[in-house]
Order: structure tokens, then sequence, then C-alpha cells
């Protein structure tokens, strides 16, 4: 006890310093310089971006609290989705989604019906797969890609853009999807099953009456 008590007045001691306090002090004074640059700083931006505003550097210290908090939010979420856009592109880049030759056998309608047989099993993420075939099949039957064992999503993407823009952002979307699922050993929500199999459908739709229509026209 009388040990404890020592510790705690030499402590004291050493606190009640004249050299720990210059530290204190200094590091003290060394955060509120900075926090004041850095509200300088904001408020030399908000100038910039709102000239109406008489004197940013009068703001309210609440005020500018909150836009630093919410220029860090901005910042992290920007940082998140340029992670997850280079993550995806190195995805599609390096992985091949065909796997064996019995998987490119298959028409596009069989891994449709085999996609349906694993959703009635809840094996969500084999239906996904055989989904994400069906598209890919398709396009190959269309012969606006061509479908190999060797070959990436990125590549079929790059090939698909060259028959139409706004059919290779879609295939995009859902390879980056069908690749997380795949290779990110990602665990297939029922919603987010059917989600993927109504876009894919919806693919698989709109295609069909463009080409009706074309028939038509011919």
């Amino acid at each position: 006890m009388l040990d404890a008590n020592k510790a705690r007045e030499e402590l004291k001691d050493i606190l009640e310093t004249r050299e720990y306090q210059i530290y204190h002090n200094n590091t003290k004074g060394l955060m509120e310089t900075l926090w004041e640059k850095a509200k300088q700083w904001i408020a030399e931006q908000l100038l910039k971006l709102f000239p109406s505003i008489e004197s940013a550097s009068s703001a309210s210290g609440p005020i500018l609290i909150a836009i630093i908090i919410v220029v860090i939010i901005l910042l992290a979420m920007a940082a998140f989705f340029m992670m997850r856009t280079i993550s995806r592109n190195k995805m599609l880049r390096n992985k091949k989604p065909l796997q064996s030759m019995k998987e490119i056998n298959w028409s596009y309608q069989r891994h449709l019906i085999e996609a349906k047989k694993q959703e009635d099993l809840t094996e969500y993420t084999l239906s996904t797969r055989h989904l994400f075939l069906a598209l890919l099949l398709y396009f190959h039957e269309k012969n606006w890609l061509e479908a190999r064992i060797w070959k990436t999503n990125w590549e079929y993407y790059e090939e698909l853009r060259k028959v139409n823009q706004q059919w290779a952002v879609q295939f995009y979307d859902l390879a980056a999807f069908f690749d997380e699922v795949t290779y990110g050993e990602r665990k297939v929500q029922k919603d987010e099953y059917l989600q993927f199999q109504t876009e894919v459908r919806k693919l698989l739709g709109e295609h069909e009456q463009t080409l009706e229509r074309l028939g038509e026209s011919t």
C-alpha cells in the first residue's frame, strides 16, 4: 500500500514538473495550430466554391467539423469504389468463366434448365454460374463474341463492346458479380440471386425482341 501511494506521489510530481508542462503545452499548441490551418484551408475552399460567402473563415467550429466529416466520408467512399473497381477489373482480366468442354458444349437453353434445377435446390451459387454461362453462350450463338475456354470475361467484354456498348456495360456488371461469387468465395443470398436472375433474363429477352424487330424490318 505504501509503494502504491509512493508511486502516485512520484507520478504527481512528474506531471507537475515544468518540463512536462512545457511539453504538454507545446503538444497542445501544435494540435491547435494544425486544426486552425485545416479550418483555414477548408474556409478557402468554401470561398472558391461559394464566392457569395462573405467570410468562410468566420464559419463556426461545428460547421467546419461537419464539413470535414462529410469530406472524409466522401473520400472514403471514393477510395472504396475505386479499390472495388480495380479488384473487379483484375478479376475479369485473370479469371476464365468456362472451365471444361462440357460447359462450352452445352447450349444456353440447357444451362438455363440447369440453373432452374439448382435454384429449386437453393444452390444459388451454382445457379448463378449456369445463368451467366447461358448468357455467355447466347452471345456466342449470336456471333457477338467467341466463347473459348482460355478466354477471360474481360476479353468477352472487349469483344461485346465492339458490337454494342450498352450490352457490354450490362455484361460487365453481371460478369463482375459472377466472378465475385465464383472466385471470391462470396455466398449468394436469395435476394441477390433473384436480382441477378432478373437482369440476365431481361438481357436475354431484350436481345430476342431486338432480333425480332430487325427480322420484321428486313
